[in-house]
């Protein structure tokens, strides 16, 4: 590895938007840690990846683990030294529909532990690494039916009525701001990416967009300049409102 190679962590990054984000901040030439917990799916991951010449590494990683973020920090630390971009995409859905009346709370559980509290466990973990590099950046993937304007808005199409998934994603994108303000005067920009309704295994592969074309809010948002926003909640189209 250069001294000037850039490194990434992305969660969930053995298929679907988590691998295409892998793939093209790999051809931008950064070295990108796959983060996932299937052994089987990461390897094969990692393997894809190195074959289309991306500088690619296994991070064993569930984030509803304590000690397996933990394990995977002193990882990334060891195999690299830092972090210059922490792409948070790892995510569960709970199965559609979930109507609150019928709601199963052991499927919201489960959300909110793997959405948002998953989220806090490894970004707080990476920090120490991200510290370390001249522009770190933090991209938390969330998605539009976690806007409230969206989702009230008169005559909204915004998918079946989903109790666990979409305030879980409401719910990332406040954590997020409060990382932001946290951070405010230092060099992390920390930043939501919609990647839109994409084409994979999350949703039975029902969306309309590729996961390519899902990825590329999220490369943006982790390559933003110095001087970029944060703090804030973006797609294809620009800014997403609260």
């Amino acid at each position: 590895m250069t001294e000037q190679q850039k490194t990434a962590l992305v969660t969930g990054a053995n298929k679907g938007i988590g691998h295409e984000i892998a793939a093209g901040l790999g051809a931008l030439g950064w070295r990108v840690g796959v983060g996932a917990r299937d052994e089987e799916r990461r390897e094969s991951a990692v393997a894809k990846l190195r074959a289309a010449g991306v500088d690619a590494f296994g991070v064993p990683l569930d984030v509803t683990d304590d000690a397996s973020v933990t394990a995977a920090a002193a990882l990334v630390e060891d195999l690299a030294g830092h972090l210059d971009a922490l792409v948070n995409n790892a995510g569960v859905t709970g199965g559609m529909a979930q109507t609150p009346t019928t709601a199963d709370l052991a499927t919201v559980r489960e959300a909110v532990e793997t959405n948002v509290i998953g989220v806090i466990r490894v970004t707080n973990a990476m920090l120490p690494l991200l510290r370390r590099s001249p522009s770190p950046r933090i991209v938390n993937v969330s998605s539009s039916v976690g806007s409230l304007t969206r989702q009230t808005a008169p005559g909204a199409e915004m998918g079946p009525v989903a109790v666990a998934y979409s305030p879980s994603k409401t719910f990332l994108n406040g954590v997020t701001v409060q990382y932001a303000r946290e951070l405010k005067g230092t060099n992390i920009l920390i930043n939501l990416a919609c990647p839109g309704y994409c084409a994979t295994d999350l949703n039975g592969f029902q969306g309309h967009r590729t996961p390519q074309q899902g990825a590329a809010t999220a490369i943006r948002l982790a390559t933003l300049p110095d001087d970029g926003p944060t703090g804030r909640f973006f797609d294809d189209d620009g800014e997403v409102p609260w």
